[in-house]
């Protein structure tokens, strides 16, 4: 009998929804695996980590949940790992994971859309396939996996996409044999800052140096189109990588890559020129990840090749 070992950190899965009609993370390990016949033929080992809407995740959060899955795969009994996550931040957990994730073991991560207590819940049947997924031979080497509405995805490029639909999870690009670059050594993320920054139709430099001048180590801007922004966020950018800060740039468009093909002063290969990385398939939230990751390193050398190698997906 394969056993699996179930992390909790709480999300929807694991809410309850209370008389005022609020949700909160309430339902325990143990209390999720209670029902399930096909979980017969499974020994589950439950690790309750944290019990938090995911929304309110913090990269000490993750570092916690990455230590915990890494802690389980130190048990060679344990067939595979499944994650209980709220379904906000999951692409961001569930991608810290794949980026240092060595063991030819699936790690998979799911959650629910309705409540553990909804008369038409999604909670049961997602964890089930997860439970599935985590003990089939045929996803070993595949890195780390969302399994959600009936849908496997690859981590990499994997955003959610739809706030009620039962398969909310959408990839940029879907191919799920994909090329793994070697996962990156461990460090924690928790001391590092990385920002966002929206661009939109007017966008000044307001934000952006803001978020300089808290302290943030590294940004990424989600930026319009095939990743284009305006004259002014350019020259912000040059004095940001002058500094010793870089800039990511992904985009707000849901799919495809992007890449640097615009000028006019704001465009891609203006932003290029300035010293910006460009994060071919990755949306703003795991663009983040992945520098943060990059900056963990105090030896730094090769880090824009390093972002643009990990923001592909290759097959």
């Amino acid at each position: 009998m394969p056993t699996v070992a179930v992390v909790t950190t709480g999300g929807t899965i694991a809410s309850r929804r209370g008389e005022d009609g609020v949700s909160r993370p309430v339902v325990t390990g143990p209390d999720l695996l209670a029902t399930g016949a096909e979980r017969a033929a499974t020994e589950v080992r439950v690790t309750d980590v944290l019990s938090k809407d995911s929304s309110c995740m913090t990269f000490a959060d993750m570092d916690r949940v990455r230590e915990a899955i890494a802690a389980e795969l130190r048990d060679p009994t344990v067939a595979g790992v499944v994650v209980l996550h709220g379904t906000d931040t999951m692409e961001e957990t569930a991608f810290l994971v794949d980026l240092h994730h060595a063991d030819p073991r699936p790690v998979v991560f799911t959650g629910a859309q309705r409540t553990f207590d909804h008369p038409e819940s999604d909670a049961q049947a997602n964890l089930s396939a997860a439970l599935s997924a985590a003990t089939d031979p045929a996803m070993r080497g595949l890195g780390v996996l969302i399994s959600f509405g009936g849908k496997l995805h690859p981590v990499p490029g994997v955003r959610k996409a739809d706030t009620t639909a039962l398969d909310a999870f959408r990839s940029v690009r879907t191919p799920m044999h994909r090329h793994r670059p070697e996962p990156l050594p461990w460090r924690p993320i928790s001391g590092v800052r990385v920002d966002v920054v929206a661009i939109y139709p007017g966008t000044d430099r307001v934000q952006f140096d803001a978020c300089r001048s808290t302290g943030a180590h590294g940004l990424v801007l989600d930026a319009l189109g095939s990743g284009n922004a305006n004259p002014g966020i350019v020259e912000a950018v040059r004095e940001s990588v002058a500094a010793g800060v870089p800039v990511a740039v992904s985009t707000r468009v849901p799919f495809g890559s992007i890449s640097p093909t615009y000028g006019g002063g704001g465009g891609g290969s203006d932003l290029i020129a300035a010293g910006a990385l460009f994060s071919t398939d990755l949306r703003a939230g795991q663009a983040r990840i992945l520098l943060a990751a990059l900056l963990a390193d105090p030896d730094q050398t090769g880090l824009e090749k390093e972002f643009d190698r990990r923001s592909r997906i290759e097959l």
